[in-house]
């Protein structure tokens, strides 16, 4: 079943809208803090920002320092938003289209990274009793979200789907 043009607007609005949201975030650490690779600013007493390149996937894993990696890692992010964008069109649900727009604004947001910089800037880093989070940027905060909207919503799907009590 197709999706209401006002569903997918929806979630292509909210793709946009945090997409820019993330550009401007990294553009103002990578220019407007200057910060150096490395370096801590303490924000609050559980969080700094500390500037990273990130050359792998989520977790900073499978580090790819070669131009194959790097434009490897840039079509899957892009072929999962366009994957994104087809889902989304078939979306029945705000919750969907929601989760949707944010996992296609993580995925561009961070293929962005790649193409203009070799690698995904993160720069938030959360702290608590002497442990260290992993650093992440505003696309990795959507990409999460969106997860999590998804899951909601095929747990709340099978719940209201599931059969009466009592029918085999």
């Amino acid at each position: 079943m197709a999706a209401s043009r006002e569903t997918v607007r929806f979630g292509l609005t909210l793709a946009a809208v945090i997409l820019l949201l993330d550009q401007i975030t990294k553009f103002f650490v990578l220019y407007g803090l200057e910060l150096e690779l490395g370096e801590r600013r303490i924000v609050t007493p559980f969080m700094d920002l500390a500037l990273t390149y990130n050359r792998g996937i989520s977790y900073g894993l499978f580090q790819q320092d070669g131009d194959f990696g790097r434009w490897f890692l840039v079509a899957v992010k892009l072929g999962a938003a366009v994957l994104f964008v087809f889902w989304l069109m078939r979306a029945e649900s705000r919750v969907v289209a929601v989760s949707l727009g944010l996992l296609i604004a993580g995925a561009v947001g961070n293929a962005i990274d790649r193409i203009l910089h070799g690698a995904v800037i993160d720069f938030v880093s959360l702290h608590a009793l002497g442990y260290y989070w992993y650093v992440f940027n505003l696309a990795d905060i959507a990409i999460v979200a969106g997860v999590l909207g998804l899951l909601y919503d095929a747990v709340k799907g099978s719940v209201t789907k599931s059969p009466p009590s009592g029918s085999t």
